[in-house]
């Protein structure tokens, strides 16, 4: 269910990566937890995230929720098709519902990062 070539993170973001450049979203999981997705915060191009800084916000119908960046570096492009149309996060929050793209600092980040099957299966323990 769950891009095998994507990474996640116990707070339920996923990274796809592309060289140096790191694809942020949030999960599937997170997307239905959400509900209907009526606005996306996005952060400002050129601002440097820290692993687990607050990216921005998404807001439902059901709660406002924070989107943490699951690696560190530097924002090249925030997804403005958000702004017309937040709920493409709830319809392909994989594909047309990405956040933000940042230039990475350090690929090592990604080795604290859960690979799919470990994600899904981190995901059975979360419905016990």
């Amino acid at each position: 269910m769950y891009p095998q070539n994507f990474y996640f993170t116990k707070d339920h973001e996923w990274v796809a990566v592309d060289g140096d450049t790191a694809t942020i979203g949030i999960s599937d999981f997170a997307q239905k937890q959400l509900g209907d997705v009526v606005f996306v915060e996005l952060p400002e191009i050129g601002k440097v995230l820290a692993v687990h800084q607050t990216i921005g916000t998404i807001e439902s119908v059901k709660a406002v929720s924070e989107v943490f960046a699951p690696v560190a570096g530097e924002v090249v492009e925030a997804n403005a098709g958000l702004g017309d149309a937040p709920e493409s996060v709830n319809q392909d929050p994989h594909g047309k519902g990405w956040i933000i793209k940042v230039k990475m600092a350090d690929k090592a980040n990604l080795n604290a990062l859960m690979k799919a099957a470990d994600y899904e299966k981190y995901l059975e323990g979360l419905a016990h």
